[in-house]
């Protein structure tokens, strides 16, 4: 994987990715964005990418 995942359209993209991946595999992921605030480090915003996954596994089966 290349690219900037921590602005807006990487997170979306990284986003999609992650959902698609367990969707494939039978699990039903929620994941959803959180927009940073400005980091001096980055001298940009960032947004975060969160996921109801639990030490990086699905919690449930898709319906």
């Amino acid at each position: 994987m290349t690219g900037d995942f921590c602005n807006a359209e990487g997170a979306r993209d990284l986003k999609n990715r992650i959902e698609a991946y367990w969707i494939e595999k039978g699990y039903d992921v929620k994941v959803s964005l959180v927009e940073g605030t400005f980091m001096a480090a980055m001298r940009s915003a960032r947004t975060d990418v969160r996921s109801d996954m639990l030490n990086g596994m699905p919690q449930r089966r898709a319906a």
